[in-house]
Protein backbone atom coordinates (compact mmCIF):
# COMPACT_ATOMS: atom_id res chain seq x y z
CA UNK A 1 0.00 0.00 0.00
CA UNK A 2 2.61 2.63 0.64
CA UNK A 3 4.43 1.14 -2.24
CA UNK A 4 1.91 2.82 -4.59
CA UNK A 5 1.80 5.92 -2.45
CA UNK A 6 5.20 6.35 -3.27
CA UNK A 7 5.08 5.78 -7.17
CA UNK A 8 2.05 8.03 -7.23
CA UNK A 9 3.89 10.88 -5.96
CA UNK A 10 6.71 10.01 -7.57
CA UNK A 11 5.12 10.33 -10.92
CA UNK A 12 4.70 13.83 -11.44
CA UNK A 13 8.52 14.54 -10.70
CA UNK A 14 9.16 12.18 -12.91
CA UNK A 15 6.98 14.16 -15.50
CA UNK A 16 8.50 17.56 -14.62
CA UNK A 17 12.03 16.15 -15.02
CA UNK A 18 11.67 14.85 -18.33
CA UNK A 19 8.90 17.26 -20.29
CA UNK A 20 9.69 20.39 -17.61
CA UNK A 21 7.25 22.18 -15.46
CA UNK A 22 3.70 23.54 -16.54
CA UNK A 23 3.89 26.82 -14.74
CA UNK A 24 0.34 28.88 -14.40
CA UNK A 25 -0.64 31.47 -12.68
CA UNK A 26 -1.99 31.10 -8.95
CA UNK A 27 -1.71 34.67 -7.73
CA UNK A 28 -1.65 38.42 -8.91
CA UNK A 29 0.05 40.13 -5.73
CA UNK A 30 0.56 43.09 -8.18
CA UNK A 31 0.77 43.78 -11.57
CA UNK A 32 4.21 42.97 -11.95
CA UNK A 33 4.43 40.24 -9.18
CA UNK A 34 2.68 36.93 -9.44
CA UNK A 35 2.89 33.02 -7.56
CA UNK A 36 3.10 30.07 -10.09
CA UNK A 37 2.34 26.55 -9.50
CA UNK A 38 3.18 23.84 -11.24
CA UNK A 39 0.08 21.76 -12.61
CA UNK A 40 1.83 18.72 -12.17
CA UNK A 41 4.42 18.64 -8.89
CA UNK A 42 2.74 21.54 -7.57
CA UNK A 43 6.37 23.41 -7.56
CA UNK A 44 5.62 26.44 -6.40
CA UNK A 45 7.55 29.94 -7.45
CA UNK A 46 7.12 33.68 -7.30
CA UNK A 47 8.69 36.76 -9.31
CA UNK A 48 11.34 39.01 -7.57
CA UNK A 49 12.34 42.88 -7.40
CA UNK A 50 14.31 41.97 -10.86
CA UNK A 51 12.06 39.86 -12.21
CA UNK A 52 13.42 36.87 -12.24
CA UNK A 53 11.89 33.60 -10.46
CA UNK A 54 12.83 31.91 -7.55
CA UNK A 55 11.27 29.11 -5.21
CA UNK A 56 8.43 30.47 -3.09
CA UNK A 57 9.73 30.52 0.53
CA UNK A 58 7.75 31.67 3.76
CA UNK A 59 9.92 34.80 3.90
CA UNK A 60 8.52 35.64 0.01
CA UNK A 61 5.53 34.75 1.05
CA UNK A 62 5.25 37.06 4.16
CA UNK A 63 6.89 39.61 1.14
CA UNK A 64 4.46 38.81 -1.22
CA UNK A 65 1.19 39.19 1.45
CA UNK A 66 2.88 42.54 2.32
CA UNK A 67 3.51 44.12 -1.14
CA UNK A 68 0.03 42.96 -1.97
CA UNK A 69 -1.98 44.84 0.95
CA UNK A 70 0.49 47.96 0.15
CA UNK A 71 -1.04 47.73 -3.65
CA UNK A 72 -4.26 47.27 -3.02
CA UNK A 73 -4.83 49.91 -0.30
CA UNK A 74 -3.02 52.27 -3.12
CA UNK A 75 -5.28 51.37 -5.86
CA UNK A 76 -7.93 52.00 -3.50
CA UNK A 77 -6.96 55.87 -2.74
CA UNK A 78 -6.05 56.44 -6.36
CA UNK A 79 -9.59 55.26 -7.46
CA UNK A 80 -11.10 57.36 -4.74
CA UNK A 81 -9.19 60.22 -5.58
CA UNK A 82 -10.29 59.67 -9.45
CA UNK A 83 -13.74 59.40 -7.97
CA UNK A 84 -13.76 62.62 -5.88
CA UNK A 85 -11.40 64.58 -9.13
CA UNK A 86 -14.41 63.81 -11.41
CA UNK A 87 -17.19 65.05 -9.32
CA UNK A 88 -15.79 68.98 -8.63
Amino acid sequence: MENQATRAALIPKVYCSIFGHDYHVTKKVTKHVKEYTCRHCGKQLTTTSDGSLVELTPKFKEINLILERIYLAKTKRLKRKTITSSIY
